[in-house]
C-alpha cells in the first residue's frame, strides 16, 4: 500500500524531488524540461498560446486602424504609412501567420475533441500540418498580395 509523504520525508529528500506546498501537504516536484525529450507537439501547444496572444495585440492593431479612419484623412494616412513600413509589413506578416496557425491549431483541438488522432504518431503528424499550414497560407496569401499590387515595399 502507498503511503502519503508525510513532511519529515520531504525534510529527509537530498534529491531535490519533493516540495512542501503552502497548505503543508509534501507533494513529488512537478518534472521539467531536463526530464520531457522535446518533440512537436510540445512546440505546437506553446505556438499555439503564443498566436494567441498576438492575435490580441492584432485586435488592437484592427481597432488603432479603424480609430485612424474614424479621425480623418491625416490620421488615415500616419497609420498607413506606418503599416508599410518594413517593420510594419513584418508586424502584418506575423499576424497572418499566427491567424492561420491559430485557426489550424483549433481544428487540430476539435479533431482531439472527438477522441480521434490522440496516439503520439497521429498527434505528431496533425502538429506538423498545422504549423505547415500557418507557414504556407502565410506564405501564399502575402505572395497573392504583393503579386496582385495591393502590398508593395
Amino acid at each position: 500500500m502507498n503511503k502519503p509523504y508525510s513532511s519529515a520525508d520531504a525534510a529527509e529528500d537530498q534529491t531535490g524531488r519533493f516540495v512542501v506546498q503552502p497548505n503543508g501537504r509534501v507533494r513529488p516536484l512537478s518534472p521539467h524540461l531536463q526530464v520531457w525529450r522535446w518533440h512537436v507537439t510540445m512546440l505546437a501547444s506553446i505556438l499555439t498560446r503564443m498566436t494567441g496572444g498576438a492575435l490580441y495585440a492584432g485586435a488592437l492593431l484592427v481597432a488603432a486602424w479603424l480609430l485612424a479612419l474614424a479621425f480623418g484623412p491625416e490620421a488615415y494616412a500616419t497609420f498607413a504609412r506606418l503599416a508599410a513600413s518594413p517593420i510594419g509589413l513584418v508586424v502584418w506578416i506575423g499576424l497572418s501567420f499566427s491567424l492561420f496557425y491559430h485557426l489550424a491549431a483549433g481544428v487540430r483541438h476539435l479533431i482531439w475533441d472527438t477522441g480521434a488522432a490522440l496516439t503520439p504518431r497521429a498527434a505528431t503528424s496533425l502538429a506538423w500540418w498545422s504549423i505547415g499550414f500557418g507557414v504556407v497560407a502565410t506564405a501564399v496569401f502575402w505572395v497573392a498580395l504583393f503579386a496582385t499590387g495591393r502590398v508593395s515595399l
